[in-house]
Parts: structure tokens; C-alpha cells; sequence
């Protein structure tokens, strides 16, 4: 092959991740203009606890941004609208909230069932880590207050510093082509949103075509042995690439063609979507500390902290969410309803409907 044919190759690579990227932008976008509002309306009624998790978790299902998410509560708390008590459980549900990006990016190689069964799987043990995260620390909150003692401990270290403004290179990059959608699209969110996903499927299916492409070259083995071989450097990569994109769905949803591909493991992505989880709290505490407010802080700090514990308790036992995201892979591939049936009712059905009983 010429250089100008591998030349050519990487050219239309990049214009593919590029429209995916862009794809990814418009469907959060177009959720935001459909349930931005009914979100903040959401939290601010929010009273206690239980009830807190699952608008954290619907809240961020339905603008798909926990960033947004946390960005609201921030703001509350500052003001006094809402206590720390009760601002926790709902970055907690954020947490979960925020997987349905690339558990929708997984829906992308439901064509091929062996693709897709490995494409879910890596999707869902994004989802099964917050789940069991929860699951561990949600009653040392409840019982010993842990996340808002320790959160706490720490502001009063970061007050008084000021905080630093990132550039988010995924904005700047893809903001031309958002903008043209969006204007296009701007009194019809549905139109934008069916525009987002025929270019999200219609990108993925191509990137995931050329990927298969790179199974059992140097190509797969240089993105194994440089990032995914070693649980630190993956660790690490997904941190510090979901901290300059300011992004855990994206920086998810690129490693979920990787994995339908069969280039990436779900084992060895693991420890990569555990550090999306680290970074994705970087933008908020540096937001946090610009506005010099200890509880905006707090709250900023609770989100790392809560991620740093969870951690330290599965990673342990990651043969929990490992093996049930495989199964549930499994059995998607075999009947997609069931992949359907997990996004309706973990993201949507089950929140609101306990929500409703609640009241």
C-alpha cells in the first residue's frame, strides 16, 4: 500500500470520527432542548435522599450530560436551595444517568450479534460499575454522612484557589458543524435528533468496518500494548482524555467500537472506563473554584471522592460488573429486546415510575 493510499485511509478515519463526534454533540444537545427544563425542575423539587438518586439518574438520562447535571445542583446548593445532604444521592444517580450515551452508541452494532454482543457488553460494565458503586457506598452516606465528611476535609484545602479555564478541544473542533445542524434544526429538536442518530449509526458502522480491518495487525497490537495492556496506562488514559474533552460519554462511546471491533477486551477496557470517571470530575471542581463558594466545592469534590472509593471497592471485585455486563451481552445478542428493554427501564421507566409512586 502507497503512502498516499494510507494517507487517504487516515483522511476518511478522521472525517468518520469526527462525524461521530459531531453526531454524539447533536443527540445531547437535542435531549437538552427537549428536557433541560423539566431537569431543573426535577432537582429543585428533589427532598430527600432515595428520591434524589433517581432524579439524578432521569435528570441525566434525559439531557444526557452529567456535567449539566452537577452544574445544576452546584448552583442550588450555592444559593441554598438545596442541602448537601441532599445534592450527593443525586450526583450519585448522575453517575448512572450519564452511561446512557454509549449504551445508545453500543445500539449502533446491533446488524452484526457478535459484534453486538461485545459492543453492549463494553457498554454495560460502564453501567454495572455506577450501579454497584451505589449500591456499596450509598448507605455509609446515608448512615455516616462518609462522602460529605471527607469532601468537606478536603475544600478546605482548594478555597481560595482560583479555578482555571479549560478548552474543551471537542467543542472548538466540532462547533462549526453543530452550529450549521443547529440552525437548521433549531425550532425542531426531533429533526435534530434523527439527524444525530443517522450519523452516529451511519459513522459507527463504517468506523467499526474499518476497525475489523485492524484485527491481528500492528495496528492492534500497538493500541494493545501502548493503552489497553496495562490497567494503569488504560487507567490513565481514560482520565486524562475524558479531562481534556471534558467528556465521559464520549471518551465511553469511542472505546465501544474497539470492543465490538474485538481489537479491545471488556476486561481490558475496564480499568479505562474507570479512569473516565476520574476525569470526568476535573471540570467541575476547576469550575468549582472559580466561583471561590466552599459548598460549590463540596459538592465538586463529593463526585471525585464518591468515584475514588467506588474504586477502590470494585476494582477488586470487577469480576461483578465484568461478568454481568458479558452475560447481558450475551443475552442482547441473542434477543435485542432485551437491549432495548434495559435502556427503557433502567433509564426512564423504573426512575419515573418509582418517582410517581414516591409521591
Amino acid at each position: 500500500m502507497s503512502r498516499k493510499d494510507i494517507a487517504l485511509k487516515l483522511l476518511f478515519f478522521a472525517v468518520l470520527i469526527y462525524l461521530f463526534l459531531v453526531s454524539i454533540r447533536l443527540m445531547g444537545d437535542a435531549f437538552k432542548l427537549f428536557g433541560a427544563g423539566f431537569a431543573e425542575t426535577l432537582i429543585a423539587q428533589t427532598t430527600n435522599p432515595f428520591k434524589g438518586l433517581l432524579v439524578g439518574v432521569i435528570a441525566t438520562s434525559i439531557v444526557q450530560s452529567s456535567s449539566c447535571t452537577t452544574s445544576i445542583v452546584v448552583g442550588f446548593v450555592a444559593s441554598g436551595s438545596l442541602t448537601i445532604g441532599n445534592a450527593i444521592p443525586i450526583i450519585m444517580g448522575a453517575n448512572i444517568g450519564t452511561t446512557v450515551t454509549n449504551t445508545l452508541v453500543s445500539l449502533g452494532h446491533v446488524h452484526r450479534r457478535d459484534e453486538f454482543e461485545w459492543a453492549f457488553a463494553g457498554a454495560m460494565v460502564h453501567d454495572f460499575f455506577n450501579i454497584f458503586a451505589v449500591l456499596f457506598i450509598m448507605p455509609l452516606q446515608l448512615k455516616f454522612g462518609l462522602l460529605e465528611k471527607i469532601a468537606g476535609w478536603l475544600t478546605s484545602a482548594f478555597v481560595g484557589i482560583g479555578g482555571i479555564e479549560v478548552i474543551n478541544p471537542i467543542k472548538v473542533t466540532t462547533g462549526p458543524a453543530v452550529c450549521l445542524f443547529e440552525l437548521v434544526c433549531a425550532e425542531a429538536p426531533l429533526a435534530m435528533l434523527a439527524v444525530a442518530l443517522v450519523l452516529l449509526f451511519t459513522s459507527l458502522r463504517i468506523i467499526t468496518r474499518l476497525m475489523r480491518g485492524l484485527v491481528k495487525t500492528q495496528a492492534e497490537r500497538r493500541i494493545n500494548e501502548y493503552v489497553f495492556n496495562n490497567p494503569v496506562r488504560a487507567f490513565l488514559a481514560g482520565a486524562s482524555l475524558t479531562a481534556v474533552v471534558q467528556s465521559s460519554s464520549i471518551t465511553t462511546s469511542l472505546a465501544v467500537p474497539l470492543i465490538g471491533a474485538r481489537i479491545v477486551t471488556v476486561e481490558k477496557a475496564f480499568p479505562y472506563t474507570l479512569g473516565t470517571n476520574i476525569g470526568t470530575t476535573v471540570t467541575a471542581i476547576l469550575a468549582s473554584m472559580a466561583t471561590a463558594n466552599p459548598l460549590a466545592i463540596t459538592i465538586a469534590l463529593t463526585h471525585l471522592v464518591f468515584n475514588i472509593i467506588g474504586i477502590s471497592i470494585l476494582y477488586p471485585l470487577r469480576f461483578l460488573p465484568i461478568g454481568l455486563a458479558k452475560e447481558l451481552g450475551r443475552r442482547a445478542a441473542r434477543n435485542r429486546v432485551y437491549a432495548i428493554l434495559y435502556i427503557i427501564v433502567t433509564f426512564y421507566v423504573l426512575p419515573l415510575g418509582l418517582m410517581f409512586l414516591w409521591r
